[in-house]
């Protein structure tokens, strides 16, 4: 079992930042031997999809709406993977989703409310 929890997120204006973290605990052996660990996100009336993920090996892949705007990192020493957002957008707002796929299984934080004003 793993267990996700978000924190970050909030109210900003068009062209701001805000910082994501998700915290992993549980039944693993580390955030590095996750087959993958990222983010979602969830606008209103809209499909939940991806923003960026970090692969086994650690390769990042990213959604073509966020590239050269947020960034995905992680620190493995405390299970935690980061979501960096800079130049935001009204597009952005959404519910933010942490998630991760440990041995085939899917895990789902609770998610976060992001909204960017205009």
């Amino acid at each position: 079992q793993v267990q996700l929890v978000e924190t970050g997120g909030g109210l900003v204006q068009a062209g701001g930042s805000l910082g994501l973290s998700c915290a992993a605990s549980g039944s693993f052996f580390g955030i590095v031997n996750m087959d993958s660990m990222g983010w979602y996100r969830q606008a209103p009336g809209k499909q939940r999809e991806v923003v960026a993920l970090i692969i086994s090996g650690g390769f990042k892949t990213y959604a073509n709406s966020v590239k050269g705007r947020f960034t995905i990192s992680r620190d493995n020493a405390k299970n935690t993977v980061y979501l960096q957002m800079n130049s935001l957008k009204p597009e952005d707002t959404a519910v933010y989703y942490c998630a991760a796929t440990y041995r085939g299984t899917n895990y789902w934080g609770q998610g976060t409310q992001v909204t960017v004003s205009s």
